[in-house]
């Protein structure tokens, strides 16, 4: 279930970040962050589909990936909107944007290890 989850929040990603660039080419978050923040966002058009791969294979990688990915996702989410919720602290309940972004990452991070657990134990001890 934890894997559909992923794949499914991973392909919404890779989706959003794709439209993002028809927008706005490779400049589609000029506007908002800094340079090394743009380059991190537009790569995540390569890593969301990656990670899609990995865990759709269920593969130990895919899950290692997908925590990584998210934990930099969200800490660029947050800084990005840092001046926003500054100014409005409302902005985090947006239900597009930082909240589902947080809410997700959270979800990655927290399941992580116990899905990596399972995928040995699976190895270990296939089903028969």
């Amino acid at each position: 279930m934890a894997l559909a989850v992923y794949v499914l929040g991973f392909c919404e990603g890779a989706c959003a970040h794709f439209l993002d660039l028809a927008r706005g080419g490779i400049h589609a978050y000029a506007a908002f962050a800094t340079v090394p923040l743009q380059v991190f966002f537009v790569s995540l058009a390569v890593l969301d589909p990656v990670v899609v791969a990995l865990v759709a294979a269920a593969r130990p990688e895919g899950i290692r990936l997908a925590a990584g990915v998210m934990t930099l996702d969200v800490t660029a989410n947050w800084i990005v909107n840092w001046p926003q919720l500054q100014a409005d602290p409302a902005w985090l309940l947006r239900p597009v944007g930082l909240l589902p972004i947080t809410l997700f990452g959270l979800f990655v991070i927290t399941t992580a290890v116990p899905v990596l657990r399972t995928m040995k134990e699976a190895v270990v001890h296939p089903a028969r």
